[in-house]
C-alpha cells in the first residue's frame, strides 16, 4: 500500500468518563509506549537520527492545486481537498466558502450572506459530519423563538488562518465515524513535527463593507474594521520537540435589509370558506376579485409584511496552541488546546403591517397555485397601526477543546493511536436584554392597507401620509434569553496490522458521550393596544426616515406608490421609557431563569475491522478496502416545560397562554446499526481511474428532535395554537450509498473526473402534526359572550366591536371591570380570560416522526486545467441532484420532501508568478427546498437560485512581504425566498459588497 494514501482518524466518543479513567488510560498507553521503545532502542540504527528530514512546503495557488489534486488522485474512495497555499495562508478567510469550490458541496448563507454551514450532494448541514483533526466536534446554536435543532457545525467559528487543509469525504468508510451522510469533512490543522523547523507570520487587515452604507445611523457601525492574525511553529531537539501557536482577531461591521412575510401565508383551495378564506363568488366582497382561483386551486393570502433593516457587529477571537513531543523514532504524542469565542451583536429596525383578514379586494395569478398580484384589506381609517419596531439580538459562542493523541508504531507491520479529547460549545445571551429582544411602537392611523406581489420587492400601499412622532408609542414587546451547551467526551483506540502480502487490516473502537442542553425563558408583553400614551415618548428620539432607498438592488424597490415614511429610532432609549411608564424595569429585561430546559444524554460505542488489499486485476493494479462498524448509542431526555394554566384575550387578535410552575419529565431511547462500506479502484491506465464505492452510514436526529417536553408558543391565535414536542426513541437516518467515478489525470495539475452516486435513505424524520388540547384550557373565541357579541350586530370578521362588548358587559371574574372604557387606541382596554363553559382551545403540536424513506441521485462532473508553464488556470464544477419525492404545492396539509436539494456549479480561475497572482470565482446554486414550514403553517419555502461573484489579487514584494485584496460578492447579490409561488415572497435579503486589504509577513 502506499504510505502517502490519506487517512482519517475514527471518531466516536467515551460514556461519561472521569478523570481518573481517561488518565489511567493515557498511562497505560503511554507506558507500554515507552517500555516498547526501551526495547527497540539497542537495536535501531545510529545512522536513522542521522537521515536529513525531507519538507515540503506548500506555496502559492499552483503548488495548493497539485496538493489537493493529490489528495483526491492517492485516497480511498471519493475524496476532495483545499490545500493551504503556504502557512497561515488558506485560500478563502471563510472555510464555507472555501469548500464551496468543491463540486457537489454548497453553501448555506447566513443573513450577512456569508457561508455557514454547507450542503453537500443534496444532503444538508445537520447529516454532514465535521472533524476537528479526526475529532467530533460539538455545535452549539440558538433560534430566536424556540429550541434549537441543529447539530450542524457553524464555520463561523474558526479562522482560517491556523487551518492547513480541509478534506471533504464523500464516501464512508468503516474506519470513519458515522454521522456523515452527505459527507465526512476533516478539518487539519498545522502540525509543527509534521513540517519541521521555523515558521512564522503575521497578517494585519482591514475589512470595508458596503453594506453599511445602507442602514440608518440607529444600526449601522463603523465600516472599516480591523482584523490580526498570526502563526508560529517552531521545531527543537533534534526535530524532537514541535511548539506552535495560531491566533487571530477579526472585528467585522455590516449588515443586511429585509422585506419578508415573516409569519408566513395562509393556504386555502378555492372552494373553502374560512376565517382569512376570500368571498365565494356571488358572496358580499366577491365583486372586488379580480381573476378569482378556481374552486380546486390552491391559493394564499399574506399574514404580514415587513421591512427591516439591520446592522450587525461581529467580534472574533481564535486561539491554538499545539505541542508535540516524539520521545523516539517510533512514538509521536500531541497535546492541543483550542479555542473560539465568536459574539454577534445586531440592531434592527423595522416597518410593518398586519392583516386581520376582513373584508378585501385582490387580484390573482392563475392556478393551479394562484397568488396575490395585488391584496387590499379595506380598514376603516384610523383604526388600526403601522408598526415601527426596533430589535437587538446578542449572542456570544464558545468553543473550547483539549485533546491528547498517541501514534506508536511498534513494528514495521504493527502500529497502535489513542485520541482523546474533551471538548464544549456554549451559546448564551450577551446583553441584558437577552438573546433576543423585540420593541414594538405604533402609530394608530392605518386605514385601507394594499400590497402589491407582482414585483420581486413587495410595495406597501397605505391611505394615510404620514407617520408623526407625536403620535408614536409602544406596544408590545419580548425579551427571550435563549441558551445552548453541547459537550463531547471522546476516547478513539486505533490499530493496523500490515500483512506480508501487501495487504492491511485497520481495527478499532471508539466512546463517545453527547450532552446537549437547551433552555429559554421569556418576559412578553402582549400589550398591542399601546403602552401609555403618546405623550409619554419624547418626540425627538423618533427620527423620521425614508424606506426604500434601502432595497435598491430589490427590483420594483422604486414604485412611486410605495409607503416611504418611517420612523427609526434607538433600542435603549425608548426601552428605559417604557420601563418607566409601567413602573417595573423587570417587564423590560430578560429573564433571569430559564422556563424551559431540556436536556439530552447520548452514549455511542463503536467497533471497526477494515481490511485493505493491492493486487492486479489481469494487469490491472487494483486497490480495495472491505469494512464493518457497529455502532450502539443511548439516549436519555430529561425536559422541564412550564405547565400551562389558562388563556387570555389581552389585545385585539392575540390570546396569550399563563403559566404556573414547571416539572420534569425522562424519556429514554436506543438503536444499533452494523455498517458495511467497499471502495474498489483500479488504474485502468497510468492517467485513467476507475473508482467504486459503497457504504451505509446513519445520521443521528437534531437535538430538538430527541428533546421531550410539550411546550406551547404564545401568542395564539383565534383559530388556535401551536406547540411542539420531541422524541428520544427517534431512529437515525441510515443511508444506503453507492458510487462510480472515472477520473483522468492528463498533467501535474490537470484532471477531469465524473461521477455518479445514488444515496436511499431511510428514516427521514419529517415533521407531524397533531391536533390537541393540552391542559384544557378554556378560550373566550366562541364563547357564551362572543356568541352573545355577535347576535347584537358584531360581525365576526370585527374583533374590535366583539373585544369591547364583552369588555363592558363582562361579569367582573379575573379582575376585568364591566363598562371598560375604550383607552386612545379605540380598543377597550382589559383582559378577557378563559372561563368555565367557555370552548377548550385546540393547538397545532408539532412532533418529529420517522415517516419516510427516499432517495437521490446525482452527476458530478470536474475539471481542472493548468495552462503549461503560463500561470494560468482554472477550475470548473458541475453538480445536478435529483429525486423523485418533491413538494406538491398544489396539496394541503404536511408533506414530506427532500430539503437542500438542489444543483450547484463553480467556476474558478486564476493566474499567478513568482509576484503576481488573481483568482476569480464564481459561485452558483440553484433552486432548493429550504424548508416545509413557514412560521407555524405547512408552507413550502424555496430558495431561490443564487450567485455571487469574488476576486482576489495579491502582490508579493519578496520572500517575506506580500500584500492582498480580495473583493466579495462583486455583483452585490440579493437572496430571495418563496413559498408556492414567485409572487408569494417569504424573504428578499439584500446586503453589500465587501473588500478587504491585507498585509501579510513571513519569518
Amino acid at each position: 500500500m502506499s504510505s502517502q494514501r490519506p487517512a482519517i482518524r475514527p471518531a466516536g466518543r467515551p460514556p461519561a468518563f472521569r478523570v481518573t479513567r481517561l488518565a489511567a488510560a493515557c498511562g497505560m498507553l503511554l507506558a507500554g509506549a515507552s517500555a516498547a521503545q526501551a526495547q527497540q532502542a539497542a537495536a535501531a540504527p545510529a545512522a536513522a537520527a542521522s537521515q536529513p528530514t525531507q519538507t515540503v512546503v506548500v506555496k502559492g495557488i499552483r503548488k495548493s492545486v497539485e496538493s489537493a489534486l493529490a489528495l483526491k488522485r492517492e485516497a480511498h474512495g471519493i475524496v476532495d481537498g483545499i490545500v493551504a497555499e503556504d502557512i497561515g495562508r488558506f485560500p478563502d478567510a471563510n472555510l464555507a466558502e472555501a469548500m464551496q469550490r468543491i463540486s457537489g458541496v454548497a453553501i448555506d448563507r447566513n443573513s450577512q450572506g456569508e457561508g455557514s454551514k454547507i450542503t453537500v450532494r443534496g444532503v444538508g448541514p445537520d447529516f454532514n459530519l465535521v472533524l476537528f483533526n479526526g475529532r467530533q466536534m460539538p455545535a452549539s446554536t440558538i433560534q430566536g423563538t424556540g429550541p434549537s435543532n441543529s447539530r450542524a457545525f457553524d464555520f463561523a467559528n474558526l479562522a482560517a488562518e491556523s487551518i492547513s487543509a480541509l478534506e471533504v469525504y464523500k464516501t464512508s468508510r468503516a474506519a470513519s465515524p458515522s454521522g456523515g451522510i452527505g459527507a465526512t469533512i476533516n478539518v487539519k490543522t498545522t502540525r509543527p513535527l509534521e513540517d519541521p523547523g521555523l515558521k512564522a507570520t503575521i497578517g494585519l487587515k482591514t475589512m470595508f463593507d458596503k453594506s453599511n452604507e445602507r442602514l440608518p445611523s440607529t444600526v449601522s457601525g463603523d465600516s472599516m474594521t480591523p482584523e490580526v492574525s498570526g502563526l508560529y511553529s517552531n521545531t527543537f531537539a533534534g526535530n524532537t520537540v514541535g511548539v506552535a501557536l495560531a491566533a487571530s482577531y477579526q472585528k467585522r461591521n455590516g449588515g443586511y435589509n429585509q422585506v419578508s412575510v415573516s409569519n408566513g401565508w395562509r393556504s386555502f383551495k378555492g372552494a373553502t370558506n374560512d376565517w382569512g378564506t376570500i368571498p365565494q363568488n356571488g358572496s358580499p366582497g366577491s365583486e372586488r376579485i379580480t381573476n378569482r382561483p378556481g374552486a380546486t386551486d390552491t391559493y394564499s393570502v399574506p399574514q404580514n409584511i415587513g421591512y427591516s433593516t439591520t446592522g450587525v457587529q461581529t467580534e472574533r477571537i481564535n486561539g491554538q496552541l499545539t505541542l508535540q513531543y516524539k520521545p523516539a523514532s517510533n512514538i509521536t504524542t500531541t497535546l492541543d488546546y483550542t479555542l473560539s469565542d465568536y459574539t454577534v451583536q445586531s440592531k434592527r429596525n423595522d416597518l410593518s403591517a398586519w392583516f386581520n383578514f376582513g373584508p378585501t379586494t385582490s387580484t390573482w395569478t392563475n392556478g393551479p397555485v394562484a397568488a396575490p398580484l395585488l391584496y387590499k384589506e379595506l380598514i376603516p381609517a384610523g383604526t388600526s397601526d403601522v408598526a415601527m419596531g426596533a430589535a437587538q439580538f446578542a449572542t456570544k459562542t464558545e468553543l473550547r477543546s483539549l485533546g491528547f493523541n498517541l501514534e506508536w508504531k511498534l513494528s514495521d507491520r504493527l502500529r497502535f493511536g489513542a485520541d482523546l479529547h474533551q471538548s464544549t460549545s456554549t451559546t448564551r445571551p450577551d446583553s441584558p436584554y437577552g438573546s433576543d429582544a423585540v420593541l414594538g411602537s405604533a402609530v394608530f392611523r392605518r386605514g385601507d392597507t394594499a400590497v402589491d406581489f407582482s414585483r420581486d420587492f413587495p410595495v406597501l400601499m397605505l391611505t394615510n401620509t404620514s407617520v408623526p412622532a407625536s403620535e408614536q408609542l409602544v406596544t408590545g414587546s419580548s425579551f427571550r434569553s435563549s441558551y445552548m451547551k453541547a459537550e463531547i467526551d471522546q476516547l478513539q483506540l486505533k490499530g493496523q496490522y500490515r500483512f506480508e502480502d501487501a495487504s492491511k487490516l485497520d481495527f478499532g473502537l471508539s466512546m463517545t458521550t453527547a450532552n446537549n442542553r437547551t433552555a429559554y425563558g421569556n418576559v412578553d408583553r402582549g400589550t398591542w393596544g399601546g403602552t401609555g400614551t403618546p405623550a409619554d415618548y419624547p418626540d425627538s428620539a423618533f427620527q423620521s426616515d425614508t424606506l426604500a432607498k434601502y432595497f435598491s438592488r430589490i427590483s420594483g424597490s422604486n414604485d412611486p406608490r410605495m409607503f416611504n415614511q418611517w420612523n427609526v429610532w434607538d433600542f435603549k432609549t425608548i426601552r428605559d421609557v417604557a420601563a418607566k411608564v409601567v413602573g417595573d424595569e423587570s417587564q423590560f429585561l430578560a429573564p433571569t431563569t430559564y422556563t424551559t430546559d431540556r436536556r439530552v444524554k447520548e452514549e455511542s460505542q463503536s467497533l471497526y475491522l477494515q481490511y485493505g488489499r493491492e493486487f492486479d486485476l489481469g494487469t490491472q493494479p487494483v486497490t480495495m478496502n472491505v469494512g464493518l462498524r457497529y455502532e450502539s448509542t443511548k439516549v436519555t431526555s430529561s425536559s422541564r416545560v412550564p405547565i400551562a394554566t389558562s388563556l387570555s384575550w389581552e389585545s385585539n387578535n392575540e390570546l396569550l397562554v399563563k403559566y404556573g410552575a414547571a416539572g420534569f419529565t425522562t424519556l429514554k431511547g436506543k438503536y444499533s446499526h452494523v455498517l458495511p462500506s467497499l471502495d474498489f479502484d483500479t488504474d485502468l491506465n497510468d492517467n485513467l481511474k476507475l473508482r467504486l464505492s459503497y457504504g451505509e452510514t446513519i445520521g443521528r436526529p437534531g437535538w430538538g428532535d430527541i428533546q421531550g417536553g410539550q411546550t406551547l408558543a404564545n401568542p395564539v391565535r383565534f383559530d388556535g395554537g401551536t406547540g411542539s414536542s420531541g422524541d428520544p426513541s427517534l431512529k437515525p437516518l441510515k443511508s444506503k450509498n453507492s458510487d462510480i467515478s472515472l477520473e483522468y489525470y492528463y498533467g501535474k495539475a490537470s484532471f477531469v473526473a465524473v461521477g455518479l452516486f445514488e444515496k436511499r435513505i431511510n428514516n427521514y424524520i419529517g415533521v407531524t402534526i397533531q391536533k390537541s388540547t393540552p391542559f384544557n384550557l378554556a378560550t373566550p373565541i366562541g364563547g357564551a359572550m362572543y356568541r352573545e357579541a355577535v347576535a347584537r350586530g358584531c360581525v365576526t370578521s370585527d374583533v374590535t366591536c366583539i373585544r369591547n362588548y364583552i369588555l363592558r358587559n363582562f361579569n367582573g371574574q379575573n379582575g376585568v371591570v364591566k363598562n371598560a372604557a375604550d383607552d386612545v387606541n379605540g380598543n377597550a382596554t382589559g383582559v378577557i380570560p378563559g372561563v368555565a363553559g367557555d370552548p377548550i382551545a385546540s393547538f397545532n403540536i408539532t412532533m418529529p416522526a420517522n415517516q419516510k424513506a427516499a432517495g437521490l441521485r446525482g452527476l458530478e462532473v470536474n475539471v481542472q486545467h493548468r495552462f503549461g508553464n503560463s500561470g494560468f488556470g482554472l477550475g470548473a464544477n458541475y453538480t445536478v441532484v435529483a429525486s423523485g419525492l418533491k413538494y406538491d404545492d398544489a396539496s394541503l396539509g404536511e408533506q414530506f420532501a427532500l430539503e437542500g436539494l438542489g444543483n450547484s456549479a463553480n467556476l474558478v480561475g486564476f493566474w499567478e508568478n513568482d509576484q503576481w497572482h488573481v483568482r476569480a470565482a464564481y459561485n452558483w446554486r440553484g433552486k432548493f427546498l429550504s424548508g416545509r414550514f413557514d412560521s407555524d403553517r405547512a408552507n413550502p419555502v424555496y430558495t431561490q437560485a443564487y450567485g455571487q461573484l469574488d476576486v482576489n489579487f495579491g502582490y508579493k514584494v519578496n520572500k517575506n512581504l506580500s500584500f492582498q485584496v480580495e473583493l466579495r460578492n462583486l455583483n452585490d447579490g440579493v437572496i430571495r425566498l418563496h413559498s408556492r409561488n414567485e409572487h408569494q415572497l417569504e424573504y428578499a435579503t439584500q446586503t453589500g459588497r465587501r473588500y478587504l486589504a491585507a498585509a501579510r509577513y513571513t519569518f
